[in-house]
């Protein structure tokens, strides 16, 4: 079995190298990034060839095809504010890259294509826990982003007879996730702030929710998906239905930390939604031998990765809501 992974040197990217290696370790790898979000030193000691390059350089993408029976499709620039600063940065990246992904595979007769949405789809849409068929209203750049880059994922799935499944990303977050740049995701931010001994920042009330996924659980269906070839004629929500507010992370993280720690609260954020969850149900149905890692379990895991080295550099594909 032979695995193309799009921006597999950032955060989740290379997670699932490590975790391919580890767990399926006569897969072949081949890595395709560009390096500008993610960093080659999350694969310097993982067995994969990498390829340098972006997804909208086609040529680069014809290399990385070849002879490849699944791509994972984690290539993207994440993070709301940041589309909402760079809207047409985002656009390319997301839209116009998955586009060029497909089109690759396409042409190169590779059947299998997995890529990475967002519950961030969903946007204004009120309903809690978030089914596949519930309607979707993105209310940010990334989102519409996402959006279009699933609806031609599915879409070349019918039109071309491709096994296509595209899977949205609820919050997800672990080890090889840093906080140093604009654009870093909560957990992180908060990691790094408080093992600075500085308050955590908060963006609202604190109550907004979210359904965090630990990074090892998506690398686990990841590659579950890539040996079964699954594929899937609706989007498929990657998370398992949990329910978790900033403020009941900052506790998980006090109780990893062993100490009180102090918050400031900010305005609320312009794209940002109020709440974010999975029902579950269809991930339960088509991958029942995972067993999602608990909050409080993920957030020791990545404690432990923050104590332990370089945490404040940029890395690639940030998914979030």
């Amino acid at each position: 079995m032979k695995i193309l992974i799009t921006g597999g040197a950032g955060f989740i990217g290379s997670n699932l190298v490590r975790y391919i290696n580890e767990h399926e370790p006569r897969a072949e790898l081949v890595v395709i990034d560009n390096f500008s979000t993610g960093h080659a030193e999350n694969l310097s000691e993982r067995l994969v060839h990498v390829v340098e390059g972006s997804v909208l350089d086609e040529a680069a993408l014809h290399i990385a095809m070849e002879g490849v029976d699944s791509v994972v499709h984690l290539g993207a620039l994440g993070s709301v504010p940041r589309s909402v600063a760079r809207p047409l940065q985002s656009h390319h990246a997301n839209a116009t890259g998955t586009l060029n992904v497909l089109e690759a595979a396409r042409q190169h007769g590779v059947k299998h294509v997995l890529m990475s949405s967002s519950s961030s789809v969903y946007g204004s849409n009120p309903i809690l826990p978030k089914s596949e068929t519930d309607w979707t209203r993105p209310v940010s750049p990334y989102a519409a982003s996402k959006l279009a880059a699933e609806s031609y994922t599915i879409a070349y799935g019918r039109t071309y007879g491709m096994q296509t499944l595209a899977f949205r990303f609820f919050n997800v977050y672990g080890p090889g996730q840093r906080a140093g740049h604009a654009y870093a995701a909560v957990i992180p931010k908060f990691l790094d702030a408080a093992l600075r001994g500085e308050p955590l920042e908060v963006h609202g009330d604190g109550l907004q929710s979210r359904d965090f996924t630990y990074v090892d659980t998506v690398c686990e269906v990841l590659l579950a998906a890539c040996q079964q070839q699954l594929s899937w004629e609706s989007p498929v929500n990657l998370a398992f239905g949990s329910n978790s507010t900033l403020l009941e992370v900052i506790a998980a993280l006090e109780s990893a930390m062993d100490q009180k720690l102090a918050v400031s609260h900010h305005e609320s954020r312009t794209g940002d939604v109020r709440a974010s969850r999975s029902d579950g149900r269809l991930m339960k149905e088509l991958f029942p031998d995972v067993k999602p890692v608990d909050l409080q379990t993920g957030i020791q895991r990545t404690l432990k990765w923050f104590k332990q080295g370089d945490r404040t550099g940029v890395t690639g594909a940030q998914h979030s809501a």
